[in-house]
């Protein structure tokens, strides 16, 4: 049965949200869970972290980057229009309890999938410090919605257009050295961001946890292309994840397998282009 997406927008360049019927994922749904999702029969399988749910309505919020070629074709389509497959509530959900205070971190697209946890943790009680960032003001997005869902909101750029000019680290060492007594950060972003953060809190000893994206297949442990490296064990992503103590993950394998299949989605993508009628 195909999905049809009931809304569609550019949220800043390149960045993309769409709100799809799908009620029976919509009502199990649960922070830090995603979903896999194929445009159409031949198309690749890939995972979307669920950045938003309503099981009343029974729809799901998925927002995604355009980056190779399926997100690019996911971006060309439109309210009315159709996915294939979507498969989830996939993966552990967060655990949302009362910790006391947590900071969330989220840095560029990982801003979507921190959001849920962070609304979830205020409901349970915590007093939650969230921190944004992107390397500029024009491609923040979700700013108002954090905002709501935090009880403090810091915002970051790399290029000082909005907000504090440096990396989300900054803030969360300031927040850390100030006395405030933390008592869990969960990031999510980019995998350079998220060992940054990993290594600033370590010397503190303040439990980190983030959300890891390696390449994934069929998201139900059984293909092992999600396997990554955590305390010198291997775990996979889909089942045991995805979030994981980050100061326990080998983030230089992680990385080089995130790099493993470029030259391939290069070729896809100039095959695509190719493909292309002239203007």
């Amino acid at each position: 049965m195909p999905f049809t997406i009931l809304k569609k927008r550019e949220l800043v360049p390149t960045i993309h949200q769409v709100d799809v019927a799908a009620p029976r994922v919509a009502e199990k749904a649960m922070p830090g869970q995603f979903v896999i999702l194929r445009i159409d029969e031949c198309g690749e399988r890939i995972p979307l972290t669920i950045a938003d749910f309503d099981a009343a309505d029974g729809t799901v919020t998925l927002i995604f980057q355009e980056i190779g070629k399926t997100t690019r074709q996911l971006a060309s389509l439109g309210a009315g229009d159709s996915i294939a497959d979507l498969a989830g509530p996939l993966g552990c959900a967060s655990s949302i309890e009362r910790f006391g205070t947590v900071v969330c971190v989220g840095g560029g697209v990982g801003i979507a999938p921190i959001f849920p946890i962070a609304r979830g943790l205020m409901e349970a009680g915590n007093k939650v410090i969230s921190i944004i960032g992107a390397r500029s003001a024009d491609i923040l997005f979700w700013e108002e919605r954090m905002e709501e869902a935090s009880s403090e909101l810091y915002v970051t750029t790399d290029d000082g257009t909005k907000g504090h000019h440096g990396f989300v680290t900054d803030i969360v060492q300031k927040v850390i050295e100030s006395g405030e007594q933390v008592d869990r950060v969960i990031a999510i972003g980019p995998p350079v961001m998220m060992r940054a953060v990993a290594g600033v809190t370590k010397p503190f000893g303040v439990k980190t946890v983030v959300s890891l994206n390696p390449i994934m297949v069929d998201g139900t442990g059984m293909c092992g292309a999600c396997r990554v490296l955590v305390g010198g064990v291997t775990k996979f992503a889909c089942v045991d994840g995805p979030e994981f103590d980050a100061h326990e993950v080998d983030f230089t394998l992680l990385m080089s397998r995130l790099a493993m299949y470029l030259p391939e989605e290069k070729e896809a993508l100039d095959y695509e282009a190719a493909a292309e009628p002239a203007v």
